[in-house]
């Protein structure tokens, strides 16, 4: 089958769903029916190519592939698929994918029904104006409740029940009539007249014999191999030594055309002239006005992560700067710490986006890396009228010049069986929320509107509804404010040493269970001195938790047989003695495992 380029026979779209609705499954079935895979090729979950996204069984990464599709009236379509993440945290992969394309299917569980982040996936297509086709897969469960999953998305999405098409995604039932009805619907790309090469860079990633290879969508014009081409915002130019599509693996082809996805190769030495939402235009031929690109998206969590061996310091900068370019909306700068060295401050979109950078840094760089304990952005306005924004407990001002302290504030919108109302209020009001609003969706299902701080949220608020709910509850939020509260540095100390990487900022009720449970865990993992060591967690110069190592002994009196008790007592006066000065001069060495420890310690 070949395609000779026609703008008008060109199909880009985006899959999106919930976490587990079946995005990559489908996608296989598109790759099979159209013929793209041979049967012998063919695997589960064909474009989840990381083994973090097989073992998890989820999508982490964006995917682009290229299929030809022959239609029933005989016309060969160029169909570029974009498989997206579901999960809250990779939300701004989705948004990027969206901006390449000019459709999306929208994927709901027929068993479990609209979900939240199916609600928010579809805002972000419908700002888009994108069309948007609603598809019901997995009809083929038991647990199957198609009329209720069609009424839900005439009440929630006013999408008629006769555009909805059902399929299953397992067995390739309906893939025929989706694929008819993305060549029907979806509209093909619009091609600006304008001569001049203008491409819209949506991804990238590092590959480390060719260097970096830059995903693109053109908008107008041609890139070829040989031409030499401009970023706008690095003003940077280079000239192309590849230019390939996804099939999925990469196949090098002759150019790109208007209306195409694809990647190209220009041997980039400079990491950081690759952008994720520039504007690739040509050397000569300029186009007049870069493209609007993306929204900046700001991260939510921060947290430092440092080598253990500090001689990785430089492979740590290098493995960041290469991991930026595939994941742009990861945030890194350099930072020290007494207790852990040189390293850096990171930040995330949430806790599950923090514990995939450091798997990947681990699998794919072979770094032997840890990590402190995550925190959000705190706003405090000190006596002299200047605000600054903390999220280091080792940046925290002195307490006699602050004025205020402001936490982020996120509106929640939490989607539950009404069975387990009671849980969720529970696991809220624990978590210092605020009810704004309920709504009724079906006979069976919730949707509730809360009003949480975002320190709640980002540390083990999704593990505990899932669980509280048998993992029914979903649910996705959106950053609102900045309101006024009652934060506190709590700090660690170790033998009276004040140790950073333990330190956090929390709101004052959650410190002394917090304190509390950080001196137990340490108490456990740090070894036995010759000295006892005191555990403190303290707020200012008061201390609200503590926990003592007890000393390794030695029995000095064992030697002694009958006689005056007065030499046992001077023997054991004399060990006292030895064990104070000790304790002077001693210092306390932290296993690496107490760092990963405290760290689990907030997750849980």
């Amino acid at each position: 089958m070949e395609f000779r380029y026609d703008p008008s026979l060109i199909r880009n779209f985006s899959i999106i769903a919930h976490i587990d609705h079946g995005k990559s499954t489908l996608a296989d079935r598109f790759l099979e029916f159209t013929g793209t895979i041979s049967k012998r090729e063919m695997q589960d979950q064909v474009l989840d190519a990381m083994d973090l996204e097989r073992e998890r069984g989820i999508t982490i990464k964006a995917h682009p592939v290229r299929m030809l599709y022959q239609a029933k009236d005989g016309r060969i379509f160029q169909m570029n698929l974009i498989d997206t993440p579901g999960h809250v945290d990779f939300s701004y992969e989705v948004s990027r994918s969206l901006s390449a394309c000019e459709g999306a299917i929208l994927v709901v569980d027929a068993g479990q029904g609209l979900q939240a982040q199916s609600l928010a996936n579809v805002h972000l297509a419908m700002e888009r104006n994108l069309t948007i086709i609603p598809v019901l897969n997995k009809i083929d469960l038991p647990t199957a409740d198609v009329d209720g999953t069609l009424q839900q998305l005439e009440d929630t999405l006013a999408m008629p029940r006769e555009e909805v098409i059902l399929c299953s995604a397992k067995t390739g039932l309906g893939i025929e009539e989706l694929l008819e009805r993305i060549i029907e619907v979806i509209p093909a790309p619009k091609v600006p007249l304008l001569p001049a090469l203008t491409s819209l860079v949506f991804d990238s990633r590092y590959d480390p014999y060719r260097g970096v290879l830059v995903y693109v969508r053109i908008i107008s014009g041609k890139i070829r191999k040989g031409d030499s081409i401009r970023f706008m915002a690095a003003d940077a130019i280079y000239d192309v030594l590849e230019v390939g599509v996804f099939t999925p693996a990469q196949r090098t082809v002759d150019s790109l055309s208007a209306g195409e996805v694809g990647y190209f190769a220009a041997n980039i030495k400079t990491v950081a002239d690759v952008k994720i939402g520039d504007t690739v235009t040509g050397a000569k031929e300029t186009s007049a006005v870069a493209l609007p690109g993306f929204k900046v998206i700001k991260p939510v969590v921060f947290a430092g992560i440092y080598p253990v061996d500090s001689q990785d310091f430089e492979a740590l900068r290098d493995a960041f700067s290469k991991l930026r370019l595939n994941d742009s909306a990861l945030y890194v700068e350099q930072e020290s710490s007494t207790a852990l060295g040189f390293g850096f401050r990171c930040g995330f979109l949430g806790l599950l986006h923090l514990e995939i950078v450091f798997e990947r840094l681990h699998r794919e760089f072979n770094l032997d890396i840890i990590t402190t304990s995550p925190s959000v952005i705190y706003r405090f306005s000190l006596q002299n009228g200047t605000v600054v924004d903390v999220d280091n407990p080792a940046r925290y001002p002195d307490p006699a010049a602050i004025c205020m302290v402001e936490e982020p504030y996120v509106i929640c919108h939490i989607l539950t069986p009404h069975d387990y109302l009671g849980n969720v209020m529970s696991l809220t009001l624990d978590k210092r929320g605020t009810c704004v609003k309920m709504e009724t969706l079906d006979a069976k299902r919730l949707l509730l509107t809360y009003r949480l701080p975002l320190n709640e949220i980002v540390t083990d608020f999704a593990d505990r509804l899932k669980s509280m709910t048998k993992g029914y509850a979903s649910f996705d939020y959106s950053f609102e404010e900045y309101e006024k509260g009652d934060i506190v540095k709590l700090e660690i100390r170790v033998n009276e040493e004040p140790v950073d990487a333990f330190s956090c900022l929390i709101h004052r009720s959650k410190a002394e269970a917090k304190g509390r449970a950080i001196c137990s865990k340490l108490a456990e993992v740090i070894p036995m001195q010759l000295f006892r060591v005191p555990i403190q967690a303290a707020i200012g110069g008061k201390v609200i938790a503590r926990e003592t190592i007890r000393a390794i002994t030695k029995n000095v009196t064992a030697k002694c047989y009958g006689g005056d008790i007065t030499r046992k007592r001077k023997l054991w006066e004399k060990q006292k003695e030895g064990k104070k000065r000790m304790k002077e001069i001693g210092k306390v060495s932290i296993p690496q495992g107490a760092f990963m420890s405290v760290l689990k310690l907030n997750n849980e």
